[in-house]
């Protein structure tokens, strides 16, 4: 591991056990659990602005095939699914991941799908998350999500590398690069997180897009759906690596940070 990473903590929350709450444990160093999110940093932490990669993709690869996160001084947007991790710049453009870039926030994890079902049509990202939340087994667990389909709209952003240090989040996504996609086919990978990870990670959706032919992308602020297949995982564990250097040690993260979320995520006001 990354030698300014601290050891890697695992937040066990079993799947008989979520509703009760969570408890901290060492994992030894020599074993990689097929069926836990992996985390580098926290949602919060980067949302103050703790924009250092602090981990390399080549380390990050050992804990997951499948995710997304984004790169140091918030360069882009990554999306990974089959083992293959891209990058989709600001430009728009979109390289391949080479295990030296590094990461401040991402979320990783093996996946396997435990069960599938179609969406024939959602007009909209909120009406695409009711319909999926419907059906999910139960509200506090976390999901691994990969969706393949037709989109006949999806809109993504991709952030250009800060040079500001310690830039807040809110601030650098004001000058985000904005993409449209129109009657296209491509790939969605994220993640559903309960709201007992609120500062962790981002409660509800956080979806990523790679077009079929690898162009382009981002991280979606809305979509259409038509005719998809959503595949999901169940994970019940969740793991948590924190920096135990850079401006992540002093960044003060006991407020509420939502409204920022919001506005990051969805582009609310």
């Amino acid at each position: 591991m990354n030698g300014r990473m601290a050891t890697a903590l695992c937040v066990l929350c079993l799947v008989s056990g979520c509703a009760a709450g969570f408890w901290f444990a060492r994992m030894p160093l020599h074993e990689v659990d097929q069926d836990v999110i992996y985390q580098v940093s926290t949602i919060d932490a980067l949302l103050q602005g703790s924009l250092e990669g602090t981990m390399t993709y080549g380390e990050m690869k050992k804990h997951g095939d499948f995710g997304i996160a984004t790169f140091d001084r918030l360069d882009g947007e990554m999306i990974a699914f089959g083992g293959d991790f891209y990058q989709i710049k600001a430009d728009g453009k979109v390289v391949a991941v080479t295990d030296d870039m590094t990461t401040p926030f991402g979320t990783v994890t093996f996946f396997s799908q435990d069960y599938s079902f179609p969406v024939r049509h959602a007009a909209n990202f909120s009406d695409f998350s009711r319909q999926v939340e419907e059906v999910l087994p139960s509200k506090n667990h976390l999901y691994a999500i990969q969706i393949r389909g037709e989109f006949p709209y999806v809109m993504t952003r991709s952030i250009p590398r800060q040079e500001t240090p310690n830039a807040r989040l809110v601030d650098a996504a004001a000058n985000q690069s904005i993409f449209e996609f129109r009657q296209t086919r491509g790939t969605i990978v994220g993640f559903w997180t309960p709201d007992l990870v609120r500062g962790l990670n981002v409660p509800g959706f956080h979806l990523h897009f790679l077009t079929e032919d690898r162009t382009g992308g981002g991280h979606i602020l809305d979509f259409i759906v038509e005719n998809a297949t959503v595949e999901v995982d169940i994970t019940p564990r969740f793991a948590m690596a924190l920096p135990e250097s850079g401006s992540y040690t002093s960044a003060d993260l006991s407020g509420d940070l939502s409204h920022e979320l919001d506005v990051v995520e969805k582009g609310s006001t």
